[in-house]
Parts: structure tokens; sequence; C-alpha cells
């Protein structure tokens, strides 16, 4: 077995499709052993799986809902059962409602803080527990954490309070060897990106952000993975508490713009 990541557990959440499941791929070509966490696609997991064993690593899919306190807590405990230990911990799963502020209820903001905060740090918690030789913890963020644009709020003010945490945990979790680190992305062709910029009424064409980055075009999970993967492999050793920009610049700027949507959007 060779590679950066020979040897090593990595725990993804909302690996069995999306950036989780690129990332999941990218690790075990370099010698990783995955767990996969899903929670209703058990078809896209054992998918995932067959892929990763393909490649003569061991896998795993467990089913959970982060969301869920208890769920967390099973998740931990069957990658303990299965490898004795972790060295990788990435909260990728993420979710929330795409509406105005004044249009949020309640539900909509305590399920986008269990699922994108709480589930991180309880799964952070729960994985240094499980790094007995020092480790890496990541996490994934958006552009929503410092720039604002139409509906993002919920899940935005939720990216932002994850890179603060991940500022904390790196002080707290030096003196475990275990460095924690983010990885901020733009447009990423996903799923995700797709209902965003298709699915939510009056939002504005992608088109007319696309041009707007620098770099004129969507990144791809690969792209990201590859940036997940370098905070943990062993060139990283110096960097923690970092949030890494992988956006093709469009932090710079901050589309889309309340001036380029329509109703129910449109600002008055």
């Amino acid at each position: 077995m060779s590679g950066r990541f020979a040897g090593k557990v990595a725990l993804i959440t909302g690996s069995s499709r999306g950036i989780g499941r690129t990332l999941a791929l990218t690790l075990a070509r370099e010698g990783a052993d995955i767990v996969v966490n899903y929670q209703r696609n058990a078809e896209a997991a054992e998918s995932a799986l067959r892929e990763i064993r393909g490649m003569g690593r061991r896998a795993v899919a467990v089913a959970a809902n982060v969301e869920t306190p208890e769920e967390i807590d099973r998740l931990f405990e069957r990658v303990q059962e299965e490898f004795g230990g972790l060295d990788y911990f990435v909260s990728n799963a993420a979710a929330s409602s795409f509406k105005k502020i004044v249009d949020l209820r309640a539900h909509n903001l305590d399920r986008s803080f269990d699922l994108n905060v709480r589930a991180f740090v309880l799964g952070a918690q729960r994985a240094v527990r499980l790094m007995k030789q020092g480790g890496r913890i990541a996490v994934l963020s958006s552009y929503g954490s410092i720039r604002a644009y139409p509906t993002y709020a919920n899940l935005g003010s939720n990216k932002a309070a994850i890179e603060a945490w991940v500022r904390y945990m790196a002080v707290e979790f030096a003196p475990y060897g275990v460095n924690v680190n983010a990885v901020n992305g733009g447009l990423i062709d996903t799923e995700s990106c797709a209902y965003f910029y298709h699915r939510v009424p009056g939002m504005a064409p992608i088109d007319s952000v696309l041009s707007k980055i620098p770099k004129g075009r969507m990144g791809t999970p690969q792209e990201v993975a590859e940036a997940v993967a370098f905070l943990l492999a062993p060139e990283s050793e110096y960097i923690t508490g970092q949030t890494l920009c992988v956006d093709g610049g469009l932090s710079v700027i901050a589309p889309p713009f309340y001036s380029d949507t329509t109703p129910p959007l449109a600002l008055t």
C-alpha cells in the first residue's frame, strides 16, 4: 500500500455523492480506508463502497443523520468498532432553507444550525478522542460565510460560525496533534448548486454569476477535493485554523446581486 494517506482512516460525512464522494475516492486512491456516511441513499453509498474497495482499500458505509446527536454518537461508535481509531474527520454534510430572512421560521433556523454547526462541533469532539496519534479535521464552508446574497442568510451565517469554530478548535486541539481547517468553496458543479440556481424562485440566472467570476467558470468537485486532501496531507503540518478559498476569485466580488433578481426575490 502506498500514497500520502496509506494506512490512514478517514470519515467523511455526506460522502455518498457530490464533493464528499469525490473526496472519499481521492483519499482512497492514495491509500486511505474510508467510512462513507450517508442519510438515505443506500444505493449511492454502496456504489461508493464498490469503487473504494476496488482500489484495495477497506470501506464501510454508515447510515446516520448527523442532524441528530444520537446518530452522531452511533456513527463514531461504528468507526471505533471497525477501525479502532481515526486519522481524518471531514464534516461535509450540509443543507438549509433558501428564503429571505423575514420568511425564515424557527424550525428553519434550528435544522440548519443542527446540521451545519452542531454536527461539526459534536463530530469534532468525537473525532479528537479517536485520534490517538494526532490527525486532521476539515470542514466544508462556502462563500456565503463572507458575502451576502439572496436567500443564503440562514446557511451563510452557519458557515461563518463554522469558520469561527475552526479557529477556536485549532488552538485547543493543537496539543493533541490535531490540525483543523476549512475549505470555502465558490460555485462548484454539484447537485446542490444546480438546485440553488434552478429551483429557488426568482434566483438570478447562473450565467449572470459565472460571467463575473474571474476564472469565468464553475469549479469542479475534484478541485475542492484536492484542496481538502492537501489540508489532510503531511505537507500541511504547519497549517491550522485557516480557511482556504477555492472559488476562482469569487470571494473578491459578491454575486448574485439583488439587482439581478426578479420577483419574488427582488427587493422593494
